[in-house]
C-alpha cells in the first residue's frame, strides 16, 4: 500500500505555483527549501559523460554530451532556477525529473524531460498539454519554476504560467541538467533550489531549539553547537545529541560530512537512554569515513548507511572525508532503507533480518558523539497521515 505522508494532498499544484510564486507558506506544513547548487563547486550532484565548471556562481555546462544530477532523489517538488542558452540560434539543452539511475550505456534518460530546445522551452513531450511558446527571453537569463505533485506537474518560465498537465507515472527520482553541447551548444545554470513539499525541518540551523543532550541535564550539551547554519558535534568528549519529541514511521533526510576517520550514527526511535543494541530499543545508521584506514578490516555492517550491527550497506559510495554526503533514511514498521548519495544500500526487513523485528517501533531520533568531527545540515522530515510530527 502507498504511504501517504502528511502535505495536505488535495493542494494542487496550480495552487502550489501560486503559493510559492507570492512567497508564502507552500502548505500546511510549509514544505522544504533548499539550495541545490552552492556557487562554489559540485557537491550533492553526479558528473557523467560531459565537462562542466563552476565559475562565478554559475555551472557552465563546457562540453560533451552528458548529464548533471543531483545526488538525491525527490517525489513532490517545487524547483526553481535560472538558465541561460549561450549559442545564438537552435541551442538544446533540458532540465530531466523523476528519472531512475541511467541504464548502463545510456547518456539520458528516457524521461521526463522539460525542454530547453529553441522555440520549445519547457515544454515536456511525454505529457499531453505541457506545452507554450513565446515566454522565453533570448540571450538573456530565464527563470523556470517547475511544481511536480503526485501525477501533475506545472510550469512558469519567466514568472508566467505555461501549463498544467497529468500523467507522470515514476513517483520519485532524480533531478538532471541536460548537457547536449555538440548539438545544442553551451549553457549556464545558477540559483537552483528546490522545496521538497511533504518534509519539514527538525533543525531550524540557528540553536539547538528542539534537541537536549542524551543521558545528561545540560542543554545545550557542550559536545554540540551550531556553525554557520550547520549543526556541529565539535569532537570532544560528551553526550549525544537526541530530539525532544519521539517518532514512530518517518522519512528522515540530512546531508553530512566528517573529518578524516570520522565515525558517528543516526539513532531511530531509540529509548531516552539512547540504547540503539539489541531487543527493545532503536537501531542506529552507521556515519563513518568508510576509506580510512583504521577502518579497513570491519565487519560489512560497521560501514556507512549500515542498519548497525544488523543488515550491512550493499555498497560503499560515502564521499571522501570533508566532502558532503547525502542520507535518507525511511522507517516504516520493521522495515529500514537506507539511500546514500542517492544509491539504495539497504532495505532491511523482518524477513531477511529477524534481529529488526525486536526494535522498538517509536522512540527519539538521536545522533552519535564518537569524539571526531561531524556536521549536519539540512535535517527535515515527512510522516505518514495519522502520524503527525510533535
Amino acid at each position: 500500500m502507498e504511504r501517504r505522508y502528511s502535505l495536505a494532498c488535495h493542494i494542487t499544484a496550480c495552487t502550489l505555483v501560486f503559493l510559492f510564486s507570492a512567497g508564502t507558506v507552500l502548505s500546511a506544513d510549509g514544505g522544504y527549501r533548499k539550495s541545490l547548487f552552492n556557487g562554489q563547486n559540485l557537491d550533492g550532484w553526479t558528473v557523467t559523460g560531459c565537462q562542466v565548471e563552476v565559475n562565478d556562481g554559475v555551472i557552465f555546462a563546457k562540453a560533451g554530451n552528458g548529464l548533471v544530477r543531483t545526488d538525491a532523489q525527490y517525489e513532490d517538488f517545487v524547483l526553481e532556477l535560472k538558465w541561460k542558452a549561450l549559442k545564438a540560434t537552435k541551442w538544446d539543452a533540458g532540465i530531466y525529473f523523476r528519472f531512475p539511475e541511467l541504464p548502463a550505456g545510456k547518456t539520458w534518460p528516457g524521461r521526463y524531460q522539460a525542454n530547453l530546445l529553441a522555440g520549445q522551452e519547457g515544454n515536456v513531450n511525454q505529457l499531453p498539454g505541457a506545452k507554450s511558446k513565446g515566454l522565453v527571453k533570448e540571450g538573456e537569463w530565464n527563470s523556470l519554476q517547475l511544481t511536480v505533485v503526485g501525477k501533475t506537474a506545472s510550469l512558469r518560465m519567466n514568472g508566467q504560467d505555461a501549463w498544467q498537465a497529468g500523467g507522470l507515472e515514476n513517483r520519485v527520482g532524480f533531478i538532471g541538467l541536460q548537457v547536449e553541447v555538440p548539438g545544442g551548444g553551451q549553457f549556464q545554470f545558477k540559483d537552483i533550489y528546490v522545496t521538497e513539499l511533504k518534509h519539514r525541518a527538525i533543525f531550524n540551523g540557528k540553536d539547538l531549539s528542539g534537541w537536549e543532550g542524551g543521558g545528561q541535564e545540560v542543554t545545550p550539551p557542550a559536545s554540540w553547537a551550531v556553525q554557520d547554519g550547520m549543526l556541529l558535534c565539535t569532537g570532544k568528549k560528551g553526550t549525544w545529541l537526541r530530539s525532544k519529541e519521539e517518532y514512530g514511521d518517518f522519512n528522515l533526510r540530512l546531508d553530512y560530512k566528517l573529518e578524516e576517520g570520522g565515525n558517528s550514527g543516526v539513532f531511530l526511535r531509540v529509548p531516552a537512554n539512547g540504547a540503539h543494541r539489541g531487543r527493545g530499543n532503536g537501531v542506529e545508521i552507521q556515519i563513518l569515513d568508510d576509506a580510512a584506514e583504521r577502518y579497513k578490516k570491519l565487519k560489512p555492517y560497521q560501514y556507512a548507511g549500515s542498519v548497525y550491527g544488523i543488515a550491512p550497506a550493499t555498497a560503499r559510495v560515502g564521499k571522501p572525508a570533508g566532502r558532503w554526503n547525502t542520507l535518507e533514511i525511511d522507517v516504516h514498521g520493521t522495515t529500514y532503507r537506507v539511500v546514500h548519495n542517492g544509491v539504495l544500500i539497504v532495505t532491511a526487513d523482518a524477513d531477511r533480518f529477524p534481529a529488526v523485528s525486536g526494535r522498538r517501533l517509536k522512540g527519539f531520533i538521536g545522533f552519535q558523539n564518537h569524539k571526531t568531527q561531524v556536521w549536519l545540515r539540512h535535517l527535515r522530515i515527512s510522516v505518514p497521515t495519522g502520524t503527525p510530527v510533535k
